[in-house]
């Protein structure tokens, strides 16, 4: 069949992440605009290629001065480091619809090797809009990834205590990404 090659609509591609806030509860954040691109050969998913590129600086958790210190050098450092980068490269299909996808995670400028739980969502042939015109139909698929990475690899490592010896924020991050790819 042959390699295939798929672009990450950023419109409808995007990350979350939750992290533990004051010993007790979650705070998540989005990361919208996820650009990205997937080659793959369905007889040979193992050597399938993934790059993405998560756009740092737009990070959303609903409240502006959170967002407005993740932002800072405390955290992500979106001043000098405004993108996060994923290079995947290893693959391994543990079922029809289930890969774990290993590669390399660049944060605040510090790559660190991180494998993500895929889920393949399926596929399906849709419009395609162009200067105001359908010029489809063009095949979609989507992908949910999921991964716990912890925050001081990254260099991310701002904190402060509370009462007993708690901190204001866990060290451990979840991080999901759904995907809708077009084939090219």
């Amino acid at each position: 069949m042959g390699s295939t090659r798929w672009f990450f609509e950023p419109g409808h591609t995007g990350a979350e992440f939750r992290a533990r806030h004051m010993m007790v509860t979650y705070v998540r954040g989005q990361l919208k605009n996820v650009r990205g691109s997937l080659e793959v050969d369905p007889d040979d998913p193992g050597n399938a290629r993934v790059e993405a590129v998560i756009d740092a600086t737009g990070v959303y958790t609903g409240q502006e001065q959170r967002d407005a210190h993740l932002r800072s050098a405390d955290f992500f450092d979106c001043e000098n480091h405004p993108e996060w980068t994923f290079t995947g490269t290893r693959v391994h299909q543990a079922s029809a619809t289930e890969f774990e996808v290993s590669g390399e995670l660049t944060i605040r400028g510090v790559t660190r090797p991180v494998t993500f739980d895929v889920t393949y969502l399926g596929q399906w042939d849709t419009p395609w809009w162009e200067d105001g015109r359908d010029a489809g139909p063009r095949r979609r698929a989507g992908f949910t990834a999921t991964t716990r990475i912890n925050r001081q690899d990254f260099g991310v490592s701002w904190n402060d205590v509370v009462d007993r010896g708690g901190v204001v924020v866990g060290d451990m991050i979840d991080v999901t990404v759904d995907v809708e790819a077009v084939q090219e």
